[in-house]
């Protein structure tokens, strides 16, 4: 078979949605083996019973119901009128905001977005803001998606003024997330601080009845939004979550939710010859051998999608990197997603990804027009500079491929809000087809659970270093002392609490020759 023959049959495309996935550089056998035919076919039930509201996470009871978001006529009724009903909410909300009739206390039109939230409730709409922010939107938006101090204060540095013209959304499914509660709270007291009332600049996204539900109803802000246990963090950026910022943004979220639609439509059809989504799932297997043995290099040749490798990060490795599969057997699944854009990486890590080590597979997402009005030429030869952005795309492809690393192309014509949609759609779907293939409960996030105990554990200990530093400490303490003081069998841990007061200027240390000489005082 010649190579022309074999790229031909390696495309699917989609030319009604200006879209193609392009596997020919993935080694992959022209037809699969029985076994793996035998997983296509469970994937394809799997996710039609996900559309059909059974109970698909099975660790937490609950349906997934992601897909809903864009078609709510599939979904259960109530859940479908919930979608449709919050979808109204949001576009109304933000058309009162865009009229004047919301304004900022002092009669003013909000021109700054402030959203604090964390994981999926930030990267979705930072990516989405990134990749469509108009380039003469009335608002723009800003982000506190950690409980960094520093990084807070850079936040409401850039802001200054304008914070009396912000609008903060707070995003946080339960009210209990510490890195978003930290992120309010630190904002209520900037905004006291500069004497302006918070609660009239304060819209939540969550839970109904949740704590944050509930003070943000009993402190007067301006409105809020519900969020749903169907919806996990890293599949809501179609949710409330997403669109009350895009719509606010002045970004169409009728045509998001149409792209994402549209790809959903196409990657339902049971055929694998012809489903994007499960044909991207199957390279994903065939390069780690079903035990993800090879790390994921996103390289989106466009810069509004240089966060496009971050959001695929959270809602590939989250999902897939799992230490069981739902048979209780012992698996440790999951693929390393890693990327920035191109041509940017040619000049960076592209010369590992050619001569390293063999430890990957890249995926080029390729935006064929990404200016609308003509190009002129900046060489002698008359070509444009998007001339050598493809120019470097198709280059590096073939490099890799000369040296056997293998790559999958994802063509798009142009990017708008419904090809975002799509893209985005694209991969949630792959996700839950390589699920279903390796067997995984790809909707839950026990890892993540495991961290905020453990971290929890740890700021429990701070605390009872920090209230008897305080009480006895004046005649210094080693780590060592400190723990058989407080009867804590961790050394390491009450040096590392006994650091951190030190570095934030809560007590003083005397370093000695080493760790354990160091003494702390109040």
């Amino acid at each position: 078979m010649n190579d022309w023959t074999h790229f031909q049959k390696s495309v699917i495309r989609y030319p009604e949605l200006g879209f193609s996935l392009d596997s020919s550089l993935m080694g992959a056998p022209d037809e699969w083996p029985a076994e793996i035919g035998t997983l296509i076919e469970r994937g394809f039930r799997d996710i039609a019973d996900i559309e059909a509201g059974k109970i698909m996470n099975p660790d937490e009871n609950r349906m997934v119901g992601h897909y809903w978001l864009r078609k709510p006529e599939i979904a259960p009724e109530e859940e479908g009128r919930w979608i449709r009903d919050t979808k109204s909410a949001v576009q109304e909300f933000a058309a009162r905001v865009h009229s004047g009739e919301i304004t900022d206390p002092g009669g003013k039109p909000f021109r700054h977005l402030l959203l604090i939230g964390i994981g999926g409730s930030a990267l979705g709409p930072q990516l989405v803001a990134k990749a469509l922010l108009p380039k003469d939107a009335r608002i723009d938006i800003h982000f506190l998606d950690n409980t960094d101090p520093g990084g807070m204060d850079d936040v409401f540095h850039t802001l200054g003024e304008g914070l009396a013209e912000t609008l903060v959304i707070v995003i946080s499914k339960s009210g209990g997330t510490a890195e978003t509660r930290n992120g309010m709270i630190e904002t209520e007291r900037v905004f006291q601080a500069k004497g302006l009332d918070f609660a009239k600049h304060a819209v939540a996204v969550t839970g109904v009845g949740s704590h944050l539900d509930q003070y943000a109803k009993a402190k007067g802000w301006i409105t809020r939004f519900p969020m749903s246990d169907w919806i996990g963090g890293r599949t809501s950026v179609m949710s409330a979550v997403g669109l009350l910022p895009i719509a606010l943004l002045g970004i169409d979220i009728d045509a998001f939710l149409a792209g994402a639609a549209s790809m959903d439509e196409k990657t339902r059809i049971a055929d694998e010859g012809v489903n994007a989504a499960m044909r991207l799932a199957l390279m994903w297997y065939h390069a780690g051998n079903g035990k993800g043995e090879k790390d994921m290099v996103i390289l989106p040749y466009c810069d509004r999608l240089d966060l496009m490798s971050k959001y695929l990060q959270q809602l590939v490795m989250e999902s897939l990197g799992k230490r069981l599969d739902l048979d209780g057997n012992l698996v440790n699944q999951g693929i390393a997603v890693y990327g920035n854009k191109g041509s940017t990486d040619q000049h960076a890590y592209v010369q590992q990804l050619r001569d390293g080590l063999p430890n990957f597979f890249a995926t080029f997402i390729e935006i064929r027009r990404t200016r609308a009005d003509i190009s002129y030429g900046v060489d002698e030869e008359g070509s444009t500079s998007g001339d050598y952005l493809q120019g470097f795309l198709r280059g590096t492809r073939r490099a890799l491929a000369e040296s056997g690393r293998p790559s999958i192309t994802i063509s798009v014509d142009e990017l708008t809000p419904f090809t975002l949609g799509m893209l985005i759609a694209l991969y949630e779907r792959a996700v839950s087809y390589y699920a279903s293939l390796v067997h995984i409960n790809a909707y839950h996030q026990p890892g993540v659970e495991a961290g905020k105990k453990a971290a929890t554990a740890f700021l429990a200990q701070l605390s009872k270093v920090r209230r008897h530093l305080s009480e006895t400490g004046s005649a210094g303490y080693t780590a060592e002392r400190m723990a058989e003081t407080l009867g804590e069998i961790d050394i390491e841990e009450v040096y590392h609490c006994l650091n951190h007061l030190a570095a934030t200027g809560q007590c003083s240390r005397e370093s000695g020759s080493t760790p354990g000489e160091d003494r702390f005082s109040c």
